[in-house]
C-alpha cells in the first residue's frame, strides 16, 4: 500500500483552514500530520478537509495553543497519545493504518528563548519532553512505525543557516541535539528526509521577524519525518515545499513530504 505523507506546523488550523484546503487540493497526500493547531478538537474545521476526501481525521486539542491532528484518505484508528513530562499539552497523537504501520505525530515544545533550564523554565520542559519521549520508546522498541513532528531542533550543522551563530539558541544548542539524538537511537529511527537528501542546507522554518525571509534564507530544519529500520528503505521522494512558506498570511513552518511503498 504505497502512501504519500506530509507534516506541517500549520500555526492555527481555524486560521489557515483556506490553506490546508490548497495543500491537499494541489499536493494530494494521502496522510497530512498538522502541529500547532490551536484548536479544540470539535473547533478543527474536519467537515472542509472531508469534502476534499480526507474523511478520517485523530486528533488531540486544546483552545488556542499546542494541537496536534493526523488527517488522512486511508482509514486510520487511533491507538494513543502520550503526555510526556506531564505538562498537560495536546502534543502528541498516534494512529495505525489498515497495514499496520503506526504513525506518531509530534509537536515538541519550542523551549523559550533561553538555553537555561534554571533560568527558563521552558528549555527544562523540552529537555524533560524529549527525556521521556526516549525513554518511552527505549521500552517500547517499536517497529513498522513512522514519526513526524514540529521537533523544535535542527540536529545536523546543514539543518541551520549559521551553525557557528546558532550554537548558543535555543532549536540549536548542543545539549538539545544530544536530547534529540538520544531519542532518535532509543527508537531506533531512520531520518528519512536526510537518508534521501543527504547532502546540504535544507530547511522547513523560517522566522516571521525577517521580513524578507526569502532572500535573507535564515532557516532551519524542524519538521522531520522518520521511520524504524524494517521500514525505512520503503521512504522516498522526499522533499520540502519551500514555496508554501510564501503563500499569503503563512505558517512560518514549510511542509515536509516523504512517500512510502508499503
Amino acid at each position: 500500500m504505497p502512501f504519500t505523507l506530509a507534516t506541517w506546523n500549520i500555526n492555527s488550523v481555524r486560521l489557515r483552514a483556506g490553506l490546508v484546503a490548497r495543500l491537499l487540493e494541489e499536493q494530494a497526500p494521502d496522510i497530512l500530520c498538522l502541529q500547532e493547531c490551536k484548536s479544540p478538537v470539535d473547533k478543527i474545521p474536519a467537515e472542509t478537509f472531508a469534502e476534499l476526501g480526507y474523511r478520517h481525521m485523530i486528533a488531540r486539542g486544546q483552545k488556542g495553543y499546542n494541537g496536534v491532528a493526523i488527517l488522512s484518505r486511508l482509514p486510520i484508528r487511533e491507538v494513543g497519545a502520550e503526555d510526556f513530562a506531564a505538562l498537560g499539552h495536546a502534543r502528541h497523537v498516534a494512529g495505525e493504518l489498515e497495514n499496520g504501520v503506526v504513525i506518531h505525530n509530534f509537536y515538541v515544545p519550542a523551549g523559550g528563548d533561553v538555553p537555561d533550564r534554571e533560568m527558563n523554565a521552558k528549555f527544562g520542559q523540552k529537555l524533560d519532553y524529549l527525556t521521556e519521549m526516549r525513554d518511552w520508546f527505549h521500552g517500547q522498541r517499536p517497529e513498522r512505525s513512522i514519526l513526524v513532528g514540529d521537533l523544535n531542533i535542527a540536529p545536523r550543522e546543514d539543518d541551520v543557516w549559521s551553525h557557528k551563530q546558532l550554537l548558543k539558541v535555543v532549536s540549536h544548542t548542543p545539549i538539545e541535539v544530544e536530547h534529540l539524538a538520544q531519542m532518535q537511537e532509543a527508537g531506533g529511527w531512520v531520518d528519512i528526509t536526510r537518508k534521501d537528501i543527504p547532502e546540504g542546507q535544507l530547511y522547513s522554518w523560517w522566522s516571521y521577524r525577517s521580513p524578507n525571509w526569502d532572500a535573507a534564507d535564515k532557516g532551519r530544519r524542524l519538521d522531520h519525518v522518520w521511520a524504524t529500520p524494517d521500514i525505512a528503505n520503503a521512504g522516498h521522494s522526499s522533499r520540502i515545499l519551500r514555496d508554501v512558506r510564501g503563500w499569503e498570511k503563512p505558517s512560518d513552518h514549510a511542509p515536509v513530504f516523504a512517500s512510502f511503498d508499503l
